[in-house]
């Protein structure tokens, strides 16, 4: 004999998925809850909060791809500007670049103030 969450989890395993005799029952329990008006609400609040969070999660993923690609092409243009600046590009990172084309403009800007 079983005892203890083993028994528990044997018990439940034994119910199967929701037949229709179930979803019937579930159906009237709510029409006799919410009334015949409220149900479609009910229903239609349900589908579009359903449907936003189908949208959000596959939202990141397509959010994620797009902030990809500016990355990559920022990140060649953050190269010609430091080629075109007289900055050597080879074997630095992107945020290597940007700090030297920084310290040459405040360099440029120190320089016209005077």
């Amino acid at each position: 004999m079983l005892s203890g969450m083993a028994g528990l989890t044997l018990k439940l395993m034994q119910f199967g998925p929701i037949g229709w005799t179930e979803l019937l029952i579930i159906i009237v329990i709510a029409l006799l809850l919410f009334g015949p008006r409220r149900l479609p609400e009910l229903a239609r609040s349900m589908g579009e909060a359903i449907n936003e969070f189908r949208k959000a999660s596959s939202g990141v993923t397509s959010k994620e791809e797009k902030e990809e690609k500016p990355t990559k092409k920022s990140s060649s243009e953050i190269r010609e500007l430091a080629l075109s600046l007289g900055i050597d590009v080879t074997g630095k990172t992107d945020e290597e670049l940007m700090e030297e084309i920084k310290a040459l403009a405040a360099k440029k800007k120190r320089g016209s103030e005077e």
